[in-house]
């Protein structure tokens, strides 16, 4: 079993793929298309790979939930690479600082950003293959 996609509803798309390419440069996307989702126009697109993809969607209103609050609703989501150091300066190249991170861990390091919705995307970086390292806390 692996998670095949994420579905993202935000407020403009193509400030959502800046931060996306910058995170994943390999990927493409795959397709995309307009409607109507219960009576509000939107602009839609799969940004992905052969196997995984971020669904975005332009139809959002409001503001995302307080990252520090206590609200119920998405705390973050998580994605595993292989070079964090690269992925970091690829972010901050393309203007997205980091938020947070922690790399005094033994076997993993990660970074946290936000997206331009408010979105907070973990990115981390395993420095062993066993397990019971792994997830040490």
């Amino acid at each position: 079993m692996y998670l095949e996609h994420v579905n993202l509803v935000v407020t403009n798309i193509k400030n959502s793929l800046k931060f996306y390419r910058a995170a994943f440069p390999h990927w493409v996307i795959r397709t995309q298309g307009e409607g109507t989702w219960y009576g509000k126009e939107r602009r839609w697109l799969h940004f992905g790979d052969d196997t995984h993809y971020i669904a975005l969607s332009d139809h959002g209103e409001g503001r995302i939930r307080q990252l520090t609050g206590h609200q119920v609703g998405l705390a973050h989501f998580a994605y595993v690479v292989k070079n964090l150091d690269a992925l970091i300066t690829r972010m901050i190249n393309a203007g997205f600082d980091v938020d947070k991170g922690d790399n005094s861990h033994p076997f993993r390091k990660n970074a946290y950003f936000i997206d331009p919705d408010g979105f907070e995307v973990e990115f981390v970086e395993y420095l062993s293959d066993l397990p019971n390292e792994r997830n040490a806390d």
